[in-house]
């Protein structure tokens, strides 16, 4: 009799994919939590949670046009940067700032996290970005930012009260201090920032104070996470917020990335979402490690939520996991017009320009296949994989034949061509490990090409996976797959998603 499966053991990221900069609260026994999502619309997601480990989109705060404007103007990696999420006196209050032309700092509010928010409260008296939102026992509400700086602030309408004065300038030689989280914990008010940048040497550091505004005196034993100058696969540990369970232990929420591949490491998904367990010593918070396995909680875990690794478009609106560049307005990005297709209309050029018509899900596994099955009877268009604007690969449909696009910083070429029947036509991508191996090694393979009629993946080009990733492109996201249109008018039927188990262990 063959063995019983046993229960996959919990494992970080436990939100993996472009997932960056999380902000978590509690309220009773459930969590929530919010990322950032620069130049995507929606904007930052919400998930909730009821053990710390398997984590729901709720929604996205920012999902309406008037709440999220990114105009074309803005570039890969602007738009929309770290939130912080909050709940006090029976309300949701989430700041964050748009660093794209006419943005800046605002604020949104919500009864239930899944929306909706409420419309925008400006706070031009906060010019950096990264803002904390944390109120004292008398109801005062103090707004610290990145600097790190802070000022008083009436959270209702954007008011800020007095000059903005620095707190504390980190640890002495690190650079980017930031990501500042502020906190009351029994007699001391501690101050939580990233610093080292967001890249190999991230960390982060905390102080303590008597008061919310200070003076604050560094923990001696900074920084209490950092992966700086390790092999370990798990790197640019930071950015990270504190939450207490029910229970009374204590834990972080941070980001971090996979490297692969040889030397330097390439990072393909972005900057992930990863747990880790604190404990109290002589007043001072102590991180465990921040690892691929979890260690074991001391609670039950939740189940599982189902993977929605399909979408028939057959709802009237996208789900909340889909993204698309900058806006969606209805009439380039709709599923009423045919039911059960989602229809892409163009209203600019190819991938490589700003205002192409792309809608796609985050790449959340290192070795994943999308297929989606695609009528380009009426225009061109096609199934991407994109980290920007200068760097994606591409299988398109166009007048009768299909054919795989490579964009590499100035370079762009067609790299394999194939004439189709006339009709819709299944189109792959599908990323896995490489190889060979060695110093040379990128991070992955990504194939891609189309399906025949038996279902057999008629790969046209398999392409080094490096080209696609943060250590190359530069930059503060991750992978999107998704569905763009260059041309006319381009009809989805369905989209599906699977990933194929494939998990890093390390630098090869």
């Amino acid at each position: 009799m063959p063995a019983e499966p046993q229960a996959a053991r919990p494992a970080n990221p436990v939100i993996p994919g472009f997932h960056p900069d999380p902000s978590v609260c509690r309220v009773g026994e459930d969590y929530y939590l919010a990322c950032s999502s620069f130049e995507y619309f929606p904007g930052v997601p919400v998930f909730h949670s009821r053990d710390l480990v398997h984590w729901t989109q709720l929604g996205n705060a920012l999902d309406r046009p008037t709440q999220l404007r990114l105009p074309a103007s803005t570039p890969s990696s602007g738009g929309i940067y770290a939130p912080t999420l909050r709940h006090h006196d029976g309300r949701f209050w989430l700041i964050v700032t748009n660093v794209s032309e006419g943005g800046g700092n605002l604020i949104v509010t919500a009864t239930d996290p899944a929306g909706p928010w409420s419309e925008p409260v400006p706070v031009p008296g906060v010019e950096g970005i990264d803002p904390d939102l944390a109120w004292d026992e008398d109801g005062t509400c103090w707004c610290t930012f990145a600097g790190v700086a802070q000022v008083r602030i009436d959270p209702s309408t954007g008011r800020t009260y007095g000059a903005p004065h620095r707190l504390w300038s980190g640890t002495p030689g690190a650079k980017a201090p930031e990501a500042p989280h502020l906190y009351r914990v029994g007699d001391h008010w501690y101050l939580l920032i990233a610093e080292g940048g967001t890249e190999r040497g991230h960390g982060v550091s905390v102080a303590r104070g008597r008061t919310p505004d200070g003076p604050f005196e560094p923990c001696p034993a900074n920084p209490i996470v950092s992966h700086r100058g390790t092999d370990h696969p798990v790197q640019n540990t930071g950015h990270a917020d504190l939450v207490q369970a029910p229970d009374g232990s204590w834990w972080m929420l941070l980001l971090g990335v996979r490297p692969r591949g040889g030397t330097p490491g390439w990072h393909v998904l972005g900057r992930e979402t990863f747990l880790a367990p604190v404990t109290w010593k002589d007043g001072w918070p102590v991180v465990g490690e921040v690892s691929l396995d979890l260690p074991a909680l001391p609670w039950p875990l939740s189940p599982a939520p189902a993977e929605e690794g399909r979408d028939d478009f057959d709802l009237g609106e996208l789900r909340p996991q889909w993204i698309s560049l900058r806006d969606r307005p209805a009439e380039h990005h709709t599923t009423k017009e045919r039911p059960g297709w989602l229809t892409l209309r163009a209203r600019g050029g190819s991938l490589d320009e700003p205002d192409v018509v792309f809608t796609g899900r985050r790449q959340q596994h290192l070795s994943c296949t999308a297929r989606t099955l695609i009528d380009a009877s009426q225009g061109s268009g096609g199934l991407a994989v994109r980290l920007d604007e200068r760097h994606h690969y591409a299988v398109e449909v166009s007048a009768g034949q299909v054919r795989v696009v490579a964009r590499i910083g100035p370079v762009r070429t067609v790299v394999a061509t194939r004439p189709v029947p006339a009709g819709p036509v299944v189109l792959r991508v599908s990323t896995g490990e490489p190889s060979p191996h060695g110093p040379l090694t990128g991070p992955d393979t990504v194939s891609l090409g189309m399906e025949l009629p038996d279902g057999t993946f008629d790969v046209l080009a398999a392409l080094d996976g490096r080209y696609l990733s943060t250590e190359v492109a530069g930059g503060f996201t991750g992978r999107v797959i998704g569905m763009y249109v260059t041309s006319g008018t381009v009809h989805f039927d369905w989209f599906d998603y699977r990933d194929e188990g494939y998990r890093c262990s390390g630098f090869s």
